[in-house]
This record gives structure tokens, sequence and C-alpha cells, in this order.
């Protein structure tokens, strides 16, 4: 074994790993490509490790030389000379880690709107203060102050932006870029919020059929007149509509899988003759998307384009709100049991327990309930709103 050169490392090119002389364990890898990098073997806590020291020519030999024989040391002493780097290396900012969270955890959330959600809270209210500071220097009050700020004007984000800030602490602790969060609820100290959320705004049910009608009747897009009313027969959430393709249809069956649930449980509607038309009707509009309701460009409807279309037409209500007109019906104007109303809107029944010997989805009661709805709906009613053209 010979010592190495800076003059053998700059111009080496024969693929292999050419050891320096001394007992470090210092290497210099050179692949096939002709890229090199330093390696040290050494023997950590009695296991044998490859160390990456970096690459010629930034790490030069003598640097690489120095690295090794401090690596060396550490472990002589009974230390880990990764462990020690890992400690030493720059903690990011809380941006950098917030943006971190997203690339390495968004994957695995309900989707791209919800990451692109997460990013917009945090560069409107969280970065332009304190995202700059290492995320192992953020203290409880800077968060609070924040918090207590949003609550002022927007309530109810202010309790989502809690949750997301502390997610990125979370983070954070895993990465060991600090010990502790910071914004927990007991290391906050929130007063309880007099913010009380207002309920959607819904029709009462005698005026559903009319506004039906008077969607039908607008100049909208056929995608848009035809999602709306679907929307209502089935009593569903706008998103689920909107998000719903045709794989799912299996006859008179919408089995619409967990991804596309608030609740993440998959759940099937038992749809209506009125429904199945409005399946039959929208074939006409089949794009390749797979989309049972695309936007008139093709992709999805926008989650403001039906309850636009709805406020234009002169009703106070959102399309959210048909679910409260679909409940308050099926309360006042059936015999149906409560479970199977709650069911029907895919509202989870009773406790955790509960929940696990009720196994009775009631499907064939809700195939009732449905239709029943959808003859309501269709039938006259003797109070309708008059709309304004």
């Amino acid at each position: 074994m010979m010592a190495l050169t800076a003059a053998f490392v700059r111009t080496v090119k024969n693929p292999g790993r050419y050891s320096d002389r001394g007992a470090v364990g210092l290497q210099l890898y050179v692949k096939k490509s002709g890229r090199s990098y330093w390696v040290q073997r050494l023997t950590v806590n009695g296991i044998r490790r490859d160390i990456g020291l970096g690459s010629p020519p930034i790490t030069t030999l003598a640097e690489a030389r120095e690295v090794a024989f401090e690596n060396k040391r550490i472990a002589r002493a009974g230390g880990d000379p990764l462990a020690q780097k890992r400690q030493k290396a720059v903690i990011p900012s809380f941006e950098q880690a917030a943006r971190q969270v997203v690339v390495e955890l968004g994957p695995t959330w309900r989707g791209a709107k919800e990451a692109a959600s997460f990013i917009s809270t945090m560069e409107c209210y969280v970065f332009p203060r304190i995202g700059g500071s290492r995320v192992s220097n953020v203290q409880s009050s800077d968060v609070r102050n924040i918090i207590m700020d949003v609550r002022k004007t927007a309530p109810t984000v202010a309790a989502r932006l809690q949750t997301r800030i502390s997610a990125v602490f979370k983070f954070s602790i895993a990465k060991n870029w600090r010990t502790d969060n910071p914004a927990t609820s007991s290391a906050l100290a929130l007063p309880k919020p007099t913010h009380k959320p207002k309920p959607r705004v819904s029709l009462p049910y005698l005026q559903v059929s009319g506004c039906i009608h008077a969607v039908n009747n607008s100049h909208a897009w056929v995608g848009t007149k035809l999602a709306i009313e679907f929307t209502i027969l089935t009593a569903s959430r706008s998103g689920e509509v909107r998000k719903a393709e045709w794989c799912e249809i299996d006859g008179d069956l919408w089995n619409r899988p967990s991804e596309h649930m608030k609740e993440e449980i998959a759940h099937s509607v038992p749809l209506s003759e009125r429904a199945l038309a409005i399946l039959e009707k929208a074939q006409e509009i089949n794009n390749e998307s797979g989309l049972i309701f695309p936007a008139p460009r093709g992709g999805m409807l926008s989650d403001m384009t039906m309850s636009k279309l709805i406020k234009e037409l002169g009703f106070a209500a959102d399309v959210h709100g048909f679910r409260t007109s679909f409940r308050t019906w099926s309360q006042e104007q059936t015999n149906f049991a409560w479970e199977v109303g709650e069911v029907a809107l895919a509202h989870s029944v009773g406790g955790k327990s509960e929940r696990a010997y009720a196994r009775s989805d009631y499907l064939e009661k809700r195939r009732l309930m449905m239709a029943a709805w959808s003859s309501y709906l269709t039938l006259p009613r003797g109070e309708v709103v008059q709309i304004n053209a």
C-alpha cells in the first residue's frame, strides 16, 4: 500500500478502490463513470462502517486525511463520528423544514390539494414572521402570537394553522433538529376561541325542487347542471361528486373509494332512477379523464363552480347545504330511522365499540330512502320560490 498523492487523485481514471497508506482506512473510490469519492472504512462500536467524506476536487486529499484522522480518534474513544457529524449539521429554517414536510409526507396526504393548502397557509401567515428563523430557535411565544393574530380575522384557519405548525415541529424532532414541540395546546396555553362557526347555508326542503328546475333551465355548462342535481339526489358532498369516476359505478350502486371520502372510509350509495338517468345524460360529455362530470375544458370541476351557479340563480344556499335539506326532510317527512339517514350522509354512527358490532350499512333501507327523496323532488311542490332570471 502506498500513500496517495494529489497528482494521482487528480488524474486517476481506472475504476477501483485506492487505499491511502496509514491506519485510518481512507480510500479513493473511482466509479466506471470516472467520478470519484472519498470513503473511510472504519470500525465504530464493533461495526464496520463506510463513511463518505466528499468528492475531489471539492474535498482535497489533505482535507480527506484530516477528517479521516479525526473520525478515527472519535471511534477509538468509543464515539460515533456519523452521529457527531449529524449533530453539527446545519439546522434548517422553519420555512425549509415546512417545505421538507411537504416533500416527504405530502405523498401520503389526501391529494395535491392538501399539500398546496398546507404551503399556502404557511406562506400567508407563518413564513413572513418566523420562516427565516432556525426551526430549533422558534419559541411557543412566537407561535402563540401568530395564532392569536390569525384568530382575529380567520378563526377557522387559526385552528388548522396550529395543527400544521405542530406537524412541522414533530417532523423536526424526528430529524433531530430540535427536542420539543412548542406548538402543542399545552405549550401555547391558548384561550378558548369565541368564534362559533356558521352553519352551512341551506334551502328549506320545500324549495329544493324549484332550485333543481332553475339550475336545469339555466345556460350553465351541462356537466355543472348534471353534477348539481346528482349531488342533491345522492345527498353527497360536492367534492365526492366532482371526483367521481365511471369506474365507481356498478349498476345502481355508486361505490365511492376511501380516498374521496371525508372520513376516509369507502361508502356505497344506492342510485334512484333519476340519478341513473343523470348518469345516462353524462355519458354524452364523457371524455378521456374518466370523470363523470368533467369541466368544460376537461379535468375536474372547480369546488366553487356549483355553489356560484346556485347563488347566481337567486338562491341563498351553497351545495353542501343540500345535505341539510335532505336530513331535515328525512326527519320531518319520513319514518326512516335516524341511523339510516346518518349512514346515507356517510356519517359514522355510534362510538368505536358500537361500530365494531353494528356492521350493517342499511343498504336496502337507504335504497328506499333515496328513491323516496328522488320522488319528493320530482313531484310538484306546493311552495316553490320565484326565481329572478
